[in-house]
């Protein structure tokens, strides 16, 4: 049983920074893509950047790039999303999620399992 578990979230100010950490266990870590999505109150969850399982290839959504990044550390089986420069209207549920392949993948329904979420919350 593959769980994810986020941290990092919180209640940071405009043009501030949050490191979110997404720790994975229960299979092997660096055989499978992860990506990172967001959902606003009322919105639809969003993609908002995926990383092959080799980690050689990493994508973003148009308005993030630049201000996040996407970064994997294999031996502590953990993805970490920083997030620079944050807008209040990135404020939202974050959630990582894993696939069972090793390609990239944008949607929703091309990732098996999620974390619980964690909160990102930015305003003065």
């Amino acid at each position: 049983q593959v769980v994810l578990v986020e941290s990092g979230g919180g209640l940071v100010q405009p043009g501030g920074s949050l490191r979110l950490s997404c720790a994975a266990s229960g299979r092997s870590f660096s055989e499978y893509a992860m990506g990172w999505f967001r959902q606003a109150p009322g919105k639809e969850r969003e993609f908002l950047s995926a990383m092959s399982a080799d980690s050689s290839s990493t994508i973003y959504v148009e308005s993030v790039k630049g201000r996040f990044t996407t970064t994997k550390d294999n031996a502590k089986n953990t993805v970490y999303l920083q997030m620079n420069r944050l807008k209040p209207e990135d404020t939202a549920v974050y959630y990582c999620a894993q696939r069972t392949t090793t390609g990239l993948g944008v949607t929703t329904a091309q990732y098996q399992y999620w974390g619980q979420g964690t909160q990102v919350t930015v305003s003065s």
